[in-house]
């Protein structure tokens, strides 16, 4: 969730989102996401050699994991920021030695200092900014590198809702293609019944007419016989 604290900006950041937790030993994988080491290698576990993003599931290789130090310096200056955010709540940050605020932030040490701090011997040399600078400045680099990534996670998206609509079409066009075969298969068997009936029938009336005719000729023959046997007797 964005957020107009800094703090908190680079503390999502520095966040490992697969156990919410600060990245321990943070690595980098092909598609630009990062992860805890362990983190990624718990969630390929038992995978063969092509597995995908937990976060954008593009494909990569499981061992082209590239050790990102960047981010894990980032994710130290975050848990001193928040240590020192908490030891100081509802008052100013100060300094552990000299009870200065801590308003600057050491390049070389990655740690916040104080004005006698930055004085001493220890940071003369070293190249110091405002806290404050220093957390927007990290916050644009980590926002500069997610960008790219997050056009791809974009493009990704685009690409699968577009599939996902010409497959919905396809099954529209495949649901029509069965319906009208249905309704062809449908009308070609009532013909059908309707060509069986017909057929029937005709064979029942050949049938009744046969029957009728050879009736007709027994009932001719019946009186020839008595009559012929009438005229012998005689």
């Amino acid at each position: 969730m964005a957020t107009d604290n800094p703090l908190e900006s680079l503390r999502e950041e520095a966040t490992c989102p697969i156990c919410l937790e600060y990245f321990k030993d943070p690595v980098t994988i092909e598609c630009g996401h990062n992860f805890c080491r362990a983190c990624i290698a718990q969630c390929w576990e038992g995978s063969d050699t092509a597995v995908s993003c937990p976060q954008c599931r593009e494909t990569g290789q499981q061992g082209n994991l590239r050790p990102n130090r960047q981010l894990a310096n980032v994710v130290e200056i975050v848990k001193r920021l928040s240590l020192q955010t908490a030891k100081g709540a509802g008052e100013e940050r100060v300094c552990g030695e000299h009870q200065e605020t801590l308003k600057l932030f050491c390049e070389e040490d990655q740690t916040p200092i104080c004005v006698i701090c930055r004085e001493s011997r220890a940071h003369r040399a070293h190249t110091v900014v405002p806290i404050r600078e220093a957390a927007q400045e990290y916050k644009e680099k980590l926002q500069g590198a997610l960008a790219p990534l997050r056009k791809e996670l974009e493009e990704a998206l685009a690409l699968m809702s577009a599939e996902e609509e010409e497959i919905t079409e396809w099954q529209g066009k495949v649901k029509n293609r069965r319906e009208m075969i249905a309704g062809e298969f449908n009308q070609l068997h009532t013909l059908l019944r309707e060509e069986e009936q017909l057929l029937l029938q005709s064979l029942e009336e050949e049938e009744e007419v046969r029957t009728l005719q050879r009736l007709r000729e027994n009932v001719t023959k019946l009186p020839a016989k008595p009559s012929a046997q009438l005229d012998h007797r005689i």
